[in-house]
Order: C-alpha cells, then sequence, then structure tokens
C-alpha cells in the first residue's frame, strides 16, 4: 500500500485519478470505496484542506466524466462527493489542524447523531419507510423460496426497527477506516510508526460517556428500537474502535507477542455479534478506567 500512497502524493492529477478510479470500482467491489476516500483524506492531511479541496472538485469532475460514458448520467459523482469525500475532507481537515484524533472521532459521532436526528425529523414512521425499501427483497425471497411469507414479514419488520441506526453505523465506521487508511499511509511515508503510537494512545473523553450511560440507562428502561436505539448504536462504533485501542495498547505495554492478537481477531471471525459487544464494553470501562495507564503502572511495580 505504500505504493499507492507515493503515487497519490506525487501530485493532484494522480490523487484525483486514484480517487475518481476506486470511487468507480467500489460499485463492483465495496472496499475500494475506502481507498477511494483515503486518497482524499492523505492529501487534506498532509498538504491542507486547500489541497484536499481542489483534489476533491478534481476527482467529482474525473468520476463524473467516467460516470457518464459508463452509465450515461454524471450524478453518480456527486452522490460519491456528498456520501464519502466530502465527510472525510472535514474529518481530515480536523485532525490535521487540532491534531487530536480523539476530537476527531467524537466529531464523527457527533455528525452521526446529527443525521439520525435529521432522519428521523424527516420520516414520521422510519419502519415503514425501510419496509417499503426491503420489500422487493422480500419477495424475491418469498419467490425464490427462501423463506416463507409469515415467517419474512417477522424477519423484515425486525430489520427495519434497527435499519436507521445500522446504516449511519456502517456509513460512520467507513468514514472512519478512510480517515485511518488516510492517517496510517500519511505515517509510513512521513512518520514510521506514528500511526500506532496515535491509534494506541485513543481514548474518549469522560464527558463523552455521560451522554452514552444516560442513553444506555433509558434504553433499559424503555426497551425497543427507537431514536435512543439507533442513536447507541451510531456511538458503539467509537465505543469498538476504543476497545480495539486498548487490546493493543495493553499488548503494548506488556510486550505481548503479535500472536496474542490472533485470539482477539479470531472472537470476530467466529463470534461477530457478541465479539463488537465486548470491544464496545471495554471502550466503555476504559473511559472511566483508563485501562492501559493502570495496565502501565502494574508492569512498573513489577520492574
Amino acid at each position: 500500500m505504500k505504493w499507492l500512497a507515493q503515487f497519490i502524493m506525487r501530485g493532484y492529477s494522480q490523487a484525483a485519478l486514484v480517487a475518481a478510479v476506486t470511487a468507480l470500482l467500489a460499485l463492483l467491489i465495496p472496499l475500494f470505496g475506502l481507498i477511494s476516500a483515503a486518497s482524499i483524506g492523505l492529501m487534506t492531511l498532509r498538504g491542507g484542506y486547500r489541497q484536499g479541496l481542489a483534489v476533491m472538485l478534481a476527482a467529482t469532475l474525473g468520476a463524473g466524466f467516467f460516470a457518464m460514458l459508463v452509465l450515461g448520467s454524471p450524478w453518480l459523482a456527486v452522490g460519491i462527493l456528498s456520501v464519502l469525500w466530502l465527510p472525510v475532507w472535514m474529518l481530515a481537515s480536523l485532525l490535521r489542524f487540532s491534531r487530536s484524533m480523539t476530537l476527531t472521532v467524537q466529531f464523527a459521532a457527533m455528525l452521526g447523531i446529527v443525521l439520525i436526528w435529521v432522519f428521523h425529523a424527516q420520516v414520521a414512521d422510519p419502519v415503514t419507510y425501510w419496509l417499503a425499501l426491503l420489500e422487493p427483497m422480500r419477495q424475491t425471497l418469498i419467490t425464490d423460496g427462501v423463506v416463507q411469507a409469515e415467517t419474512s414479514q417477522l424477519i423484515f419488520h425486525a430489520m427495519a426497527q434497527w435499519m436507521t441506526g445500522s446504516f449511519v453505523a456502517a456509513l460512520l465506521f467507513q468514514l472512519l477506516m478512510s480517515l485511518f487508511i488516510a492517517r496510517w499511509w500519511q505515517a509510513i511515508l512521513y512518520n514510521p510508526g506514528g500511526f500506532g503510537d496515535e491509534f494506541r494512545s485513543f481514548r474518549m473523553q469522560r464527558i463523552a460517556g455521560v451522554p452514552i450511560l444516560l442513553l444506555m440507562v433509558w434504553f433499559g428502561i424503555n426497551q425497543g428500537s427507537g431514536i435512543i436505539a439507533d442513536m447507541l448504536l451510531v456511538l458503539g462504533i467509537p465505543l469498538v474502535l476504543q476497545g480495539f485501542a486498548v487490546v493493543h495498547g495493553v499488548r503494548q505495554i506488556m510486550g505481548a507477542r503479535a500472536l496474542w492478537m490472533l485470539g482477539w481477531y479470531l472472537l470476530f471471525v467466529f463470534f461477530m455479534p457478541q465479539a463488537l459487544v465486548l470491544a464496545a464494553c471495554t471502550g466503555l470501562a476504559d473511559i472511566w478506567l483508563d485501562i492501559r495507564a493502570r495496565v502501565g503502572q502494574r508492569v512498573k511495580d513489577r520492574r
């Protein structure tokens, strides 16, 4: 990946070309979307918001031209600009200015919360809205004999209840992953090892943990889906990231072998939902307990 980062940093045209081409490839392989947004993020982190803005606009023109040739319409480029490039450009600009991964991730989570509120304000019944969008898929599954009609109604109704929060949380995760890739590229080019140190020290402020706890209490009292559940799904993303930062940080402090991390990642292969909850709980506990500092102190005492 270093060669790609080097190619992007050669100039505006190279960065815009990578962003535009990978954005269109993302229609076939979604993971290319991370590379596309990361290209904008890297140029912004290294050159500033103006340079990132110039590359973003050039990539939009390029993607619009390619989309016109292939799909007959340039509007796909506008959608990519709005959903991927513009948010990552904003986050990269904030990270460059503040030099704080914590502040940037918390700001991204706030944007996710705002998006949740806007959606609920615009859509009177989110469940009905998602059911209408999912109906063609349900009918296809029924026609193919994959699921029975009555069972499908229960399944898709349950899905629709959580779609708003899941969609925004997935979008937030993608944006942050693109930002992290951009930061990692910046580190391997100009500050080797810097991204690892920055990520392992990531820890949200306690003031950010207060509303999360309040929302959890409120959700516990009023069980079910809704705007509170949607916000918790979104806020779970930074908590999961902090959980990963804690595990990686503790491994480094203790001087454990890299193989020690294999067990952690295997949890996400075989027990994905439970592992995500475990990571989020670890991140939430670390806000109040500062696990890495405690482990570091114990290691010093033993020495």
